[in-house]
């Protein structure tokens, strides 16, 4: 057992009370008012503390009770303690207040597929009542619903930080971007040839020849456009002949599993299907395409108990998809 247990098991709630007590009044006599409890009493417990830190936390002259250097360090983080349990608080009592509240989040396409689904069900096994209203779109939309107060999350890549004023963004995981086709594709011969047999060669395959094809692409206003604009550029294509430009992965899927179109898409949308073996990903070496996915608040925001514990639930299904990709 280390000090730091010692000090977890035996310093109280009513230390930091009466603590900052003090050190809000500056004397014992109007802290114990306020306290209700005897000068004696209160007297002795700030002396417990200081036995307990092992350091002076306030300076005692005839004005009455003033901070040490000590009591400062230990006063802010006193103050941002009881400040953070009072909210948490707050949050369990208005969340029993509200009956069946409900939250609306704003989810990219890129985790509607791949991890939306068993994070919400892993915060509904948990036994909570809350309703989720989920809404699907273009990550310009969905921030700016964010911006206005109708959305209460939104999940999916970082946006560009010219975009990003007045939001909060926790990164997650990192995805990458692929390229797929249906199984059988005539360019998957030509693809495979020149990388010797194996992945490992995934540095030397070139995009050169989907310019034959129809090429499926994010729009303009999605936020891994640039992204692929860039992957492309790498492989020495400038233009596509022709393109499809959409978000709508219901669409992309169908129509790729039908023709002999190439669609470029975050890996989200498409790692279930390349598991089942309905398309399949060209080994492609993508790592410059990484980006983080995460997920994105208002910044002036009080999350409630239910938003906190959703994120929660989110970021334990990227964890156990981060693991078992590794």
């Amino acid at each position: 057992m280390n000090e730091h247990n010692i000090f977890d098991k035996r310093l109280k709630l009513r230390h930091l009370q009466c603590f900052l007590e003090v050190a809000r009044l500056g004397k014992i006599v109007l802290a114990a008012d306020v306290l209700a409890v005897s000068q004696p009493a209160l007297s002795k417990t700030i002396q417990d503390l200081e036995t307990l830190l092992d350091v002076k936390l306030f300076k005692r002259n005839k004005r009455g009770m003033e901070l040490s250097r000590y009591g400062e360090i230990f006063h802010r983080r006193a103050s941002s303690s009881i400040s953070e349990l009072q909210q948490g608080l707050d949050h369990l009592r208005r969340a029993r207040q509200e009956g069946d509240p409900f939250l609306s989040i704003g989810v990219l396409p890129t985790v509607a597929a791949q991890l939306m689904p068993d994070a919400v069900n892993r915060f509904k096994q948990s036994g909570h009542n809350t309703n989720l209203h989920l809404f699907a779109g273009p990550n310009t939309v969905l921030l700016e619903r964010l911006r206005l107060g109708e959305l209460d999350l939104v999940v999916g890549r970082m946006a560009d930080p010219s975009i990003m004023h007045g939001l909060s963004f926790q990164h997650v995981y990192s995805e990458y971007v692929s390229v797929v086709v249906r199984p059988q594709h005539p360019l998957l011969p030509a693809i495979t040839a020149t990388a010797s047999g194996d992945r490992q060669g995934v540095s030397n395959i070139s995009l050169q020849g989907i310019e034959k094809y129809v090429v499926l692409i994010p729009t303009r206003e999605s936020i891994i456009r640039p992204t692929v604009d860039r992957l492309l550029m790498t492989h020495g294509i400038n233009e596509l002949p022709q393109t499809i430009e959409t978000v709508a992965d219901a669409f992309g899927r169908n129509y790729v599993q039908q023709t002999d179109a190439v669609w470029i898409i975050s890996n989200g949308v498409i790692a279930i299907d390349v598991a089942q073996g309905k398309l399949e990903e060209i080994p492609l070496d993508v790592k410059e395409t990484l980006g983080p996915v995460g997920l994105t608040t208002r910044a002036d925001k009080v999350m409630s108990a239910d938003l906190e514990l959703f994120m929660d639930s989110v970021k334990q299904v990227a964890g156990d998809l981060a693991k078992s990709q590794s």
